[in-house]
């Protein structure tokens, strides 16, 4: 019998990596690797990388050369580089660490079954290619494991916008979009493997335009509706999505599908409209306000998130109190915010920069003003029942987690529930974090 070769993948950044990550292991698992939780028992090692956040590349390399004494220690041990650093500096990475043996990007990792063979030959694997072949059609078949009850599926990369700020669409390319009949075949499946929850992902997911089995085009509250129709998927949700996308068939759906989670991501980035036209978001923060009303007004208890930039470079003082005002107004249930970081290549590496130590400050006066909202929704769940899904048992004995409608995460003590379960959850105490309940 032949000893299966472990595969160790180390995941930075997106959910669309952790789903990437998913796929590279089922593609090698072909190849007879099974998965470690541990580089130091592996024949073979990928790091995933994000190339979003300032100075990813370097991290990178940084985290290459503790894998130097595993590497001289088993000289057989293969190392490779994916995802979009892999894509943005290719042969760069093996030039500078040698001991490097494969490097693919985000759009050829359904190539990497023949460039492993090629390692094991004693070759270097490069490809970074943007290929003309769909890899998902060329990974379809997915291993029969049983699931946890909440899952990823891709049914959109790349992203067409152009932001001043953004790699993206120089490392995933341009906006594609998967057929429909495919995405309901790996849902369908997902679902007969445990999974209750799916959440889409894209670059720009709400973009999603694919073909439907009749040959018309979907959008991505049409591929909802066919979703809505599967037996046994219980909940659906969608990230990350742009404001110009947000279409009068996904607002409506967001009232009316009872499977659309009450949850939306939904990045502005800024609330000044200087530093959004200088951003190119092709929005303001006037229109950006209206569709929040209109979201609200089909689904009036959505609890919303975004995503916001501090320090763009040559943001004002003014220009940072509009986005406070914003946040004020929006209320965010969950925010992500950034100081700026210079990704080379892009517009806005090239304007002045913002002084770091008033970014700085910035950054903290916002995730305050961040907090202190997320804070006081948490607080005002208390009281309310909520339908939580069960992913996993708690750290005290007896005890069950899961993630409520809204996303929050809830525990039950000495809950009668099992994972994978739904079952409504009256909320008794708040913390920074999480809520604490019990089954009604």
């Amino acid at each position: 019998m032949t000893t299966p070769k472990k595969l160790f993948i180390k995941t930075y950044g997106c959910q669309m990596n952790v789903y990437d990550s998913e796929r590279m292991a089922e593609a090698l698992g072909g190849q007879g690797y099974v998965e470690t939780q541990t580089p130091d028992d592996a024949d073979m090692i990928l790091l995933n990388t994000c190339h979003i956040r300032e100075k990813a590349a370097e991290k990178i390399y940084s985290e290459l050369g503790r894998y130097k004494g595993l590497k001289a220690d088993k000289p057989d041990l293969k190392i490779g580089v994916a995802g979009c650093v892999a894509q943005a500096e290719g042969q760069e990475i093996m030039r500078r660490q040698p001991m490097v043996d494969l490097v693919v990007g985000p759009q050829s990792y359904h190539r990497l079954p023949e460039m492993e063979a090629r390692t094991r030959a004693g070759e270097k694997a490069l490809d970074t290619d943007f290929p003309e072949e769909d890899k998902f059609e060329k990974l379809k078949g997915r291993p029969k494991a049983q699931r946890g009850p909440t899952a990823f599926l891709t049914v959109q990369e790349g992203c067409d916008k152009f932001c001043a700020f953004c790699v993206v669409p120089y490392t995933r390319g341009a906006e594609v979009s998967r057929p429909v009949d495919r995405i309901l075949a790996e849902a369908r499946d997902l679902v007969e493997r445990g999974v209750r929850e799916i959440t889409l992902l894209g670059q720009n997911v709400n973009a999603y335009h694919g073909a439907g089995p009749d040959g018309s085009e979907y959008t991505l509250a049409k591929l909802i509706w066919d979703l809505d129709k599967v037996d046994g998927l219980e909940r659906i949700r969608f990230t990350t999505s742009h404001p110009n996308d947000m279409t009068d068939d996904l607002i409506e759906a967001h009232g009316t599908c009872s499977k659309l989670m009450p949850y939306l991501h939904l990045p502005v980035q800024s609330g000044s409209d200087t530093i959004l036209k200088r951003m190119n978001r092709s929005h303001t923060a006037d229109s950006y306000l209206r569709l929040i009303e209109r979201i609200r007004a089909a689904r009036p208890d959505i609890l919303m998130s975004g995503d916001f930039i501090v320090g763009f470079p040559e943001e004002t003082e003014a220009d940072f109190q509009a986005t406070l005002d914003l946040v004020e107004e929006v209320k965010y249930g969950y925010a992500y915010s950034f100081k700026y970081s210079t990704r080379p290549g892009t517009p806005a590496a090239e304007r002045p920069q913002v002084d770091p130590a008033e970014a700085d400050d910035r950054l903290q006066r916002l995730q305050g003003l961040i907090t202190r909202q997320q804070r006081d929704i948490q607080n005002s769940m208390v009281g309310r029942t909520v339908n939580v899904l069960f992913e996993k048992p708690g750290r005290l004995p007896g005890q069950m987690g899961g993630k409520s409608e809204y996303l929050h995460a809830v525990h039950v003590a000495d809950a009668p529930v099992g994972i994978g379960d739904i079952a409504p959850v009256r909320i008794v105490d708040a913390a920074a974090n999480s809520l604490a309940g019990v089954i009604d």
